[in-house]
Protein backbone atom coordinates (compact mmCIF):
# COMPACT_ATOMS: atom_id res chain seq x y z
CA UNK A 1 0.00 0.00 0.00
CA UNK A 2 1.46 3.33 -1.07
CA UNK A 3 0.51 5.34 2.00
CA UNK A 4 2.48 2.82 4.04
CA UNK A 5 5.60 3.50 1.96
CA UNK A 6 5.13 7.25 2.57
CA UNK A 7 4.54 6.67 6.28
CA UNK A 8 7.77 4.64 6.42
CA UNK A 9 9.56 7.34 4.39
CA UNK A 10 8.51 10.06 6.85
CA UNK A 11 9.40 7.88 9.85
CA UNK A 12 13.05 8.64 9.02
CA UNK A 13 12.38 12.14 10.37
CA UNK A 14 9.78 11.10 13.00
CA UNK A 15 7.10 12.85 10.93
CA UNK A 16 4.79 9.95 10.13
CA UNK A 17 2.27 11.20 12.71
CA UNK A 18 1.81 14.41 10.70
CA UNK A 19 0.16 12.49 7.86
CA UNK A 20 -3.56 13.21 7.74
CA UNK A 21 -5.98 10.47 6.66
CA UNK A 22 -9.57 11.28 5.76
CA UNK A 23 -12.83 9.33 5.77
CA UNK A 24 -13.54 10.94 2.39
CA UNK A 25 -11.64 11.06 -0.87
CA UNK A 26 -8.94 13.67 -1.43
CA UNK A 27 -8.08 12.35 -4.90
CA UNK A 28 -8.64 15.67 -6.70
CA UNK A 29 -7.72 19.23 -5.82
CA UNK A 30 -11.35 20.07 -5.10
CA UNK A 31 -11.93 17.00 -2.93
CA UNK A 32 -8.67 17.54 -1.03
CA UNK A 33 -9.54 21.19 -0.38
CA UNK A 34 -12.95 20.15 0.93
CA UNK A 35 -11.43 17.43 3.18
CA UNK A 36 -8.89 19.94 4.54
CA UNK A 37 -11.25 22.95 4.68
CA UNK A 38 -8.75 25.07 2.76
CA UNK A 39 -8.58 26.91 -0.53
CA UNK A 40 -7.96 24.63 -3.55
CA UNK A 41 -4.89 26.64 -4.53
CA UNK A 42 -3.09 25.45 -1.35
CA UNK A 43 -3.28 21.83 -2.49
CA UNK A 44 0.15 20.83 -3.80
CA UNK A 45 -0.74 18.59 -6.73
CA UNK A 46 1.93 16.27 -8.06
CA UNK A 47 1.81 15.81 -11.80
CA UNK A 48 3.66 12.98 -13.54
CA UNK A 49 5.21 13.35 -16.98
CA UNK A 50 7.05 11.07 -19.35
CA UNK A 51 10.31 12.67 -20.46
CA UNK A 52 12.22 10.43 -22.83
CA UNK A 53 11.97 7.08 -21.03
CA UNK A 54 11.71 8.33 -17.47
CA UNK A 55 9.14 9.80 -15.15
CA UNK A 56 9.43 13.41 -14.02
CA UNK A 57 7.29 14.77 -11.16
CA UNK A 58 6.26 18.41 -10.96
CA UNK A 59 4.51 19.71 -7.85
CA UNK A 60 2.28 22.72 -8.54
CA UNK A 61 -0.30 24.82 -6.73
CA UNK A 62 -3.85 23.54 -6.98
CA UNK A 63 -4.98 26.39 -9.21
CA UNK A 64 -2.02 26.27 -11.61
CA UNK A 65 -1.92 24.60 -15.00
CA UNK A 66 1.09 23.44 -16.98
CA UNK A 67 2.07 25.94 -19.67
CA UNK A 68 3.19 23.77 -22.59
CA UNK A 69 5.47 26.47 -24.02
CA UNK A 70 7.28 26.96 -20.68
CA UNK A 71 7.58 23.20 -20.21
CA UNK A 72 9.04 22.70 -23.68
CA UNK A 73 11.48 25.57 -23.22
CA UNK A 74 12.76 24.07 -19.96
CA UNK A 75 12.79 20.37 -20.83
CA UNK A 76 13.25 20.54 -24.61
CA UNK A 77 10.22 18.33 -25.25
CA UNK A 78 6.46 18.68 -25.35
CA UNK A 79 4.72 17.91 -22.04
CA UNK A 80 3.38 14.36 -22.06
CA UNK A 81 1.57 13.19 -18.95
CA UNK A 82 1.83 9.56 -17.91
CA UNK A 83 -1.10 7.39 -18.94
CA UNK A 84 -3.11 6.19 -15.94
CA UNK A 85 -1.80 2.64 -16.38
CA UNK A 86 1.81 3.92 -16.21
CA UNK A 87 1.41 6.04 -13.08
CA UNK A 88 1.74 3.43 -10.33
CA UNK A 89 4.56 1.56 -12.08
CA UNK A 90 6.65 4.73 -12.55
CA UNK A 91 5.78 6.70 -9.40
CA UNK A 92 5.00 3.99 -6.85
CA UNK A 93 1.62 5.64 -6.21
CA UNK A 94 -1.85 5.25 -7.70
CA UNK A 95 -3.70 8.02 -9.50
CA UNK A 96 -5.30 10.23 -6.84
CA UNK A 97 -2.46 9.69 -4.37
CA UNK A 98 0.61 10.61 -6.41
CA UNK A 99 3.06 12.56 -4.30
CA UNK A 100 6.77 13.43 -4.34
CA UNK A 101 7.59 11.16 -1.39
CA UNK A 102 8.83 7.56 -1.41
CA UNK A 103 9.18 7.57 -5.19
CA UNK A 104 11.54 5.28 -7.09
CA UNK A 105 15.22 6.17 -6.80
CA UNK A 106 16.33 8.57 -9.54
CA UNK A 107 12.87 10.06 -10.14
CA UNK A 108 13.43 13.81 -10.48
CA UNK A 109 11.04 16.06 -8.56
CA UNK A 110 10.59 19.74 -9.40
CA UNK A 111 8.63 22.36 -7.48
CA UNK A 112 6.78 25.00 -9.46
CA UNK A 113 7.00 28.66 -8.46
CA UNK A 114 3.18 28.78 -8.22
CA UNK A 115 3.64 27.31 -4.71
CA UNK A 116 5.87 30.13 -3.47
CA UNK A 117 2.98 32.41 -2.49
CA UNK A 118 2.04 30.13 0.43
CA UNK A 119 3.57 29.54 3.85
CA UNK A 120 2.34 25.93 3.91
CA UNK A 121 0.82 23.59 1.34
CA UNK A 122 -0.85 20.16 1.37
CA UNK A 123 0.61 17.43 -0.86
CA UNK A 124 -0.91 13.94 -0.94
CA UNK A 125 0.77 11.08 0.92
CA UNK A 126 0.41 8.14 -1.44
CA UNK A 127 -3.31 7.43 -1.19
CA UNK A 128 -6.55 8.99 -2.38
CA UNK A 129 -7.49 10.03 1.16
CA UNK A 130 -4.33 11.48 2.68
CA UNK A 131 -2.25 14.65 2.87
CA UNK A 132 0.37 16.37 4.98
CA UNK A 133 0.81 20.06 5.75
CA UNK A 134 4.35 21.18 4.96
CA UNK A 135 6.17 24.48 4.81
CA UNK A 136 7.85 25.19 1.49
CA UNK A 137 11.22 24.46 3.05
CA UNK A 138 9.93 21.10 4.29
CA UNK A 139 8.40 20.31 0.90
CA UNK A 140 11.71 21.07 -0.80
CA UNK A 141 13.69 18.96 1.70
CA UNK A 142 11.40 15.93 1.96
CA UNK A 143 10.58 15.74 -1.75
CA UNK A 144 14.31 15.92 -2.47
CA UNK A 145 13.45 18.42 -5.18
CA UNK A 146 15.97 19.01 -7.93
CA UNK A 147 15.01 22.69 -8.15
CA UNK A 148 12.29 25.29 -8.30
CA UNK A 149 10.98 25.84 -11.82
CA UNK A 150 8.41 28.03 -13.59
CA UNK A 151 6.25 25.94 -15.93
CA UNK A 152 2.71 26.94 -14.93
CA UNK A 153 0.11 29.49 -15.93
CA UNK A 154 -3.30 30.79 -14.81
CA UNK A 155 -2.39 31.21 -11.16
CA UNK A 156 -1.13 34.80 -11.04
Amino acid sequence: MSIESVREYFSTWNMEDRILEFDVSSATVELAARALSCEPKRIAKTMSFLLDDRCVLIVTAGDARIDNAKYKKLFGKKAKMLRPEQVEALTGHRVGGVCPFAVPEGTPVYLDSSLKRFTTVFPACGSSNSAIELSLEELERYSRAESWIDVCKDWV
